[in-house]
C-alpha cells in the first residue's frame, strides 16, 4: 500500500462540541470529509481515527474503516501518528482534518503526487494565494513563503513577506498534510521547538529540525469549521455554489 489517509475525528472540540457530528445540509462533517477523500485516486486506504462511539457509528455507516484512539491525544497530528504506528505498510500518511469538508481530489491528489516526486522532501502542504487583504494581517491565517522550487522557507501568523516595496504576493497554508511515514512518527516524539512555540505553528518544528517541506499551489479555498458562524458560512457557500457530496 502506498498512501493512507487518516481523518482525525476528535469529539471534544472546545468551540464546537461534537464537531464531527455537526450536520451541514443534513450530512455530518465526518461523513462529508470521508466522501471527499474516498473520491481521491491517489489514496489507497482511509481510516477515521476517533475517540467516540457515536462518531465511529456514523463513519461505519459510510463504509469507513475505524480505529479507536486514546482520548488524551493532544492534536490531529498525534492521532494520525498513533494510527501510522499501527499501519506499517503505508509510505505516505495523509492527515485530513474533520473540520475541512471542502477539501477534495483536486487538492489531495496533487499533494500526494508532489511528495512522490520530491524525494528530498518529507512533508507536502497546500499554498493558496490570498485574495482578501484582510487575511494578510489576520493572525489566525497562516502565511507562508517558499523558494523557486516550491520548498517552504517559513510559516508565520504575521504578514510575510514584509511589503517594503510594492508588488508583494501572499500565500496561506490550507487543508491537509501529506507526510512520509518516518517523519510523522519522528515528529510525534519531538518536543516543541523555539520558533514553533513562538508562533504556535507545528510546521516550524519540521523546518527547525532540518526537514524540507514541499508546497503545492491550489486555486481553490476551503472553509474550516470551528464555530457555529463557520457552519453558517459553509451553508451559505453551498447554497451559492452547489453541494457535490450529496
Amino acid at each position: 500500500m502506498g498512501t493512507l489517509a487518516v481523518i482525525p475525528a476528535r469529539y471534544g472540540s472546545t468551540r464546537l462540541p461534537g464537531k464531527p457530528l455537526v450536520k451541514i445540509n443534513g450530512i455530518s462533517l465526518v461523513a462529508r470529509v470521508y466522501r471527499q477523500v474516498a473520491r481521491c485516486e491517489k489514496v489507497d486506504r482511509i481510516i477515521v481515527a476517533t475517540d467516540n462511539e457515536a462518531v465511529s457509528e456514523i463513519a461505519r455507516d459510510e463504509g469507513a474503516e475505524i480505529m479507536m484512539t486514546p482520548g488524551d491525544l493532544p492534536s490531529g497530528g498525534d492521532r494520525a501518528a498513533w494510527v501510522a504506528e499501527r499501519v506499517a505498510d503505508a509510505s505516505i500518511i495523509l492527515n485530513v482534518q474533520v473540520d475541512d469538508p471542502l477539501v477534495g481530489p483536486d487538492m489531495i491528489d496533487p499533494l500526494i503526487e508532489s511528495l512522490e516526486s520530491a524525494a528530498e522532501c518529507s512533508l507536502a502542504v497546500l499554498a493558496k494565494e490570498i485574495e482578501d487583504p484582510v487575511e494578510v494581517t489576520d493572525h489566525n491565517i497562516v502565511k507562508m513563503v517558499f523558494d523557486g522550487d516550491m520548498r517552504a522557507l517559513y510559516f508565520s501568523r504575521s504578514a510575510i513577506p514584509y511589503p517594503r516595496n510594492p508588488g508583494a504576493v501572499y500565500y496561506k497554508h490550507i487543508g491537509p498534510y501529506a507526510y512520509r511515514r518516518d517523519l510523522l512518527l519522528q515528529f510525534a516524539g519531538w518536543a516543541p521547538t523555539p520558533l514553533e512555540k513562538t508562533e504556535s505553528l507545528e510546521m516550524l518544528r519540521v523546518l527547525e529540525k532540518g526537514f524540507r517541506i514541499q508546497c503545492v499551489k491550489t486555486e481553490r479555498d476551503t472553509i474550516e469549521i470551528d464555530t457555529p458562524e463557520d457552519v453558517a458560512r459553509l451553508e451559505r457557500f453551498l447554497r451559492e455554489h452547489g453541494d457535490d457530496v450529496q
